[in-house]
Order: C-alpha cells, then sequence, then structure tokens
C-alpha cells in the first residue's frame, strides 16, 4: 500500500471525508461557550474547543471501528470502511485513537485545572460508547451523554464554574442526540436486528418515528426553558421556531422508515444545530 492510499485509509477511518459528526459535536459545544461567555468567548479557548472537538471525534470514529471490526462486514453501509475491509489492521486503529486523543488532552492543558478533570470523563465516555451496543438496549443515550460533555467543559473552561444551565443544556442535548442517531440507527435496521446488536431503533419498536418526534420536542422544549432562565430575546426563540419547522420536515421525511430517506434526515440535523447557534449568535450581539 503506498502512503496515499494509506493516508486515505486513515482519513476514512477516523470520518475526515464525513464531517457531519464533527459538526453535530461541535454544535452544542459553541452554544455552551457562547452562553457562558453572554458573547465572544476567549479566542483562545474557542480555538482550542473546534480543534478538540475534531481530534476527539476523529478519535472516537477509530475506536468505534475497533469495536465493530467484527460487525461491519455484515452491514452494507459499514462492510467498506478500512477496518473491516481489512485495509488496515486493529492495532493501527487503536494506535491512530491514542494519538488522537494524547493530542486533545494536551491541547486542554493551558486551560483551568477543573476542565482538565471534565476532560477524564469525557475521554472515557467516548472510548467506552462503541461497547454499549452489545448490552444496552439505547446505546444512543449513552452516546447523547458523551456528545454532551463538550457543553460543561465549556463552561467550565470560559467561567471556572459548572453552573445547573450547563447541565440542563446537557439534557437538552441528550434527547438530541437520541432524535437524529434513532434516524441513523433506523438506516441500518434489518442488518441490526440480524446480527442482535441493540439500538434505540428497536428498543423503541413500532414507536420508533413517534420517539424520535417526542425526542427532537424534548430538546426544544429544554432550551426554551434555559433561554426563559437566562432572558434570551427573539432572536433565540425565532432560532427555536425554524428548528421546530426542521424538527418537522424530518418527521415527514422519515415517517415512511426508508433507509435512504432517514439517512437524509439524519444528515439534515447539521441545519438544526447551525440554526440554534445562529439565533444564539444574533441574541448576544443584537
Amino acid at each position: 500500500m503506498t502512503f496515499s492510499e494509506r493516508l486515505s485509509a486513515y482519513v476514512r477511518l477516523t470520518r475526515l471525508d464525513k464531517p457531519i459528526g464533527i459538526l453535530l459535536l461541535l454544535w452544542p459545544t459553541l452554544w455552551g461557550l457562547w452562553l457562558a461567555a453572554d458573547g465572544m468567548p476567549d479566542p483562545m479557548i474557542l480555538v482550542i474547543f473546534v480543534l478538540g472537538t475534531i481530534l476527539m471525534r476523529s478519535a472516537g470514529c477509530a475506536i468505534n471501528d475497533f469495536a465493530d471490526r467484527r460487525i461491519d462486514p455484515h452491514v452494507s453501509r459499514t462492510r467498506n470502511r478500512p477496518l473491516a475491509a481489512g485495509i488496515i489492521t486493529s492495532r493501527e486503529a487503536l494506535l491512530i485513537a491514542a494519538g488522537l486523543s494524547l493530542c486533545a488532552f494536551l491541547l486542554i492543558l493551558p486551560l483551568n485545572l477543573l476542565t482538565i478533570q471534565l476532560s477524564v470523563p469525557a475521554l472515557f465516555l467516548a472510548a467506552s460508547y462503541p461497547f454499549t451496543k452489545r448490552f444496552f438496549a439505547m446505546p444512543q443515550a449513552y452516546l447523547g451523554i458523551a456528545f454532551s460533555f463538550g457543553i460543561p467543559m465549556a463552561f467550565a473552561a470560559q467561567t471556572g464554574t459548572v453552573p445547573s444551565l450547563a447541565w440542563l443544556l446537557v439534557l437538552a442535548n441528550l434527547f438530541w442526540v437520541i432524535a437524529y442517531d434513532t434516524e441513523y440507527a433506523l438506516v441500518d435496521l434489518a442488518d441490526d436486528l440480524k446480527i442482535g446488536i441493540k439500538t434505540s431503533a428497536i428498543t423503541f419498536g413500532r414507536f420508533d418515528v413517534v420517539g424520535v418526534l417526542l425526542c427532537h420536542i424534548t430538546f426544544l422544549s429544554i432550551l426554551t426553558y434555559a433561554g426563559i432562565l437566562l432572558q434570551r430575546g427573539i432572536w433565540f426563540y425565532g432560532a427555536l421556531l425554524v428548528a421546530l419547522g426542521l424538527v418537522i420536515v424530518q418527521y415527514t421525511m422519515i415517517r415512511n422508515r426508508e433507509p435512504a430517506h432517514c439517512f437524509q434526515a439524519f444528515l439534515h440535523n447539521n441545519r438544526v444545530g447551525a440554526v440554534i447557534f445562529a439565533g444564539i449568535l444574533l441574541d448576544t450581539l443584537i
């Protein structure tokens, strides 16, 4: 294998060619940074969190493919992933994951002690999530906690404390992750049922579409309550209204459970995250 071919395999292992996961992890972190600062956060902290998000998402993908190395070859959507296809080895995947995680940890060392302490459970959650699909009926909830840890870390870095509001935002994001990752799980539903792994799409059963909708509504309701506590303005609530419209569009996409449409609905959540961030940004500027 040439150097360029190996590099391409590493890029696909870490999903740098498919940045949707980075964006879905980044939006809640940016919400937390802007709300913690009540405006533009410290530029150094912002850069550290953006780079850290990229590194940790990439490391998480490598760990995920290692955990699923015997499952992915049996799933149509994942059988061509580098590890599943035998292009790279399990050792390479683990080394890449460890190297990226180490870089992310070194990146946050200039920040305060509380932020560094919070990075420990954040790393544990990211590393252990891929294995929960074997025994946990709703691994999407576990992923929701992992994908939300950037919020308390953002508050810790920006303010030196983690107020109850930060955990309220974590709860909101948890429901959002369950919603969009269930849409993602609907894409592989037939294969997952054959293999015997656990997902929220399987756990929800015939209420899967309703479950996605209710999780989205709960997510937006908690954000509305957070906005009331923070005395946000019209731009914030306007963004939540637009996000609600996007959620309704997603419902029309997944109601027939067609895999291609469910995958598009999953991707559609990037717009939800971006719209909410735009609302927070405009609300703090105007």
